[in-house]
């Protein structure tokens, strides 16, 4: 099992400014190598015989570029610019590992026959990190002894754990990373020991989730969180701190603290959603041993609904509700408690009685399900909820679990 534990550092003016310079010539390091992987695709984009005498010029064949020829090319880089050679080469390798991975999912489909996007030259400031290979080994050049982040060309940093790492795990990567409120770092601890899933006999307990947009979630057994709606509680605050920023002088000091505070309200509202979200699915492993969601198509979903719609309906265009990420934590909770989570197929959860399974077509205004065959009245998204875990049930063929039709599970 592998755990990322975030940890905010405390540097000295000297050793702030100094990371800002590693992140500015690695910024630029990502950009010459990202100019040199588009500029070889260019030019060998079609066969000789076949390119364009107007469009294209003929000249001799380049050598081929990939991470290796990349990473062969750092001896020259540091003869060339000497200020390379304070960075450490491992962090400059992984600099290209990054770029090579983004290369490789924009060029090359995964399973799905699905592609990233082109990756980006990056703006001044936009490269925010850079990570360490080892920690803690004799050959590392990071070391972390529980207080302090000990490096030979960046010196001592201390660090506030306000967790500790757990016993047994043991340090993997670091990665520094420049926030608006000040700078991390992120160990990455791996433990051999992974908790395995309760067995299907054992389970005594399970929930249907449907995910909505009048509230957060409701479960198979009635219960309801409200939605929280944290970015369209600061939106009025966020667009008055936005105009102010198009009054500045672009480039100006005044415009860079402008933009630290525009960033500083957007890391406010992420982290009271993530916090949110993790407070939610804690309380759902608590409480039960199996958790049924849906398998959503999140993107899917924002492009169905135009920009001028109902206000619950914001949220999903804004990702104010943030289900991909809900999802993506109760994951991780339940792998670390022993909890199973089943993804199931959405089609016709919301449309399906889960009574007798008659379809019940029903528009999304339309927010109780009468079923005119059996007469089962409940709220719509009850209905869904139980539906996703009579699904997630029929699928694991978990035998002795009986759902009634108000979402209650017994023996």
């Amino acid at each position: 099992m592998i755990l990322t534990y975030c940890y905010r550092i405390k540097p000295t003016p000297e050793q702030a400014d100094k990371i800002d310079h590693w992140l500015e010539l690695l910024r630029r390091h990502w950009n010459y190598a990202l100019g040199q992987r588009l500029g070889y695709l260019r030019q060998t984009r079609s066969q000789v015989d076949r390119c364009s005498l107007v469009s294209e010029s003929i000249g001799e064949i380049p050598e081929s570029v990939n991470y290796y020829t990349q990473q062969a090319a750092l001896k020259e880089t540091k003869i060339l610019f000497p200020e390379y050679k304070e960075i450490y080469s491992e962090v400059q390798q992984i600099n290209l590992q990054r770029l090579d991975k983004a290369w490789k999912k924009w060029r090359v489909p995964d399973k799905k026959g699905k592609r990233g996007g082109r990756p980006r030259f990056k703006k001044v400031g936009q490269l925010r990190s850079f990570e360490f290979s080892r920690v803690n080994h004799p050959k590392a050049t990071i070391k972390f002894d529980g207080k302090n982040l000990i490096t030979t060309r960046l010196g001592i940093i201390p660090v506030i754990v306000h967790r500790p790492i757990p016993e047994g795990f043991e340090l993997k990567t670091a990665s520094i990373v420049k926030k608006a409120d000040g700078y991390y770092v992120c160990l990455t601890a791996k433990d051999e020991v992974v908790p395995e899933p309760l067995p299907l006999d054992k389970i005594k307990s399970a929930v249907g989730i449907d995910v909505g947009l009048k509230e957060f979630l409701t479960t198979s057994e009635g219960e309801t969180v409200p939605i929280q709606q944290t970015y369209r509680k600061a939106q009025n605050h966020l667009a008055r701190q936005q105009r102010r920023l198009k009054n500045k002088q672009q480039g100006s000091k005044n415009y860079q603290k402008q933009q630290n505070k525009i960033a500083l309200i957007h890391q406010k509202i992420q982290r009271q959603r993530k916090d949110f979200q993790y407070k939610i699915a804690n309380w759902l492993t608590r409480c039960y041993d199996l958790i049924a969601v849906e398998d959503l198509n999140i993107k899917g979903l924002a492009r169905t609904i135009p920009p001028l719609v109902p206000p619950f309906q914001r949220g999903v265009r804004g990702d104010d509700a943030a289900w991909g990420q809900f999802i993506t934590i109760i994951e991780a909770v339940a792998v670390k408690c022993g909890v199973r989570v089943v993804k199931v197929n959405p089609h016709g959860t919301s449309q399906d009685c889960s009574g007798c399974g008659t379809k019940v077509p029903k528009t999304l205004s339309v927010r109780t399900h009468e079923c005119p065959k059996c007469g089962l009245v409940m709220d719509r998204d009850e209905n869904a909820a139980i539906n996703i875990l009579n699904r997630a049930l029929e699928e694991l063929q978990v035998v002795g679990l009986i759902i009634s039709a108000c979402g209650g599970m017994a023996r």
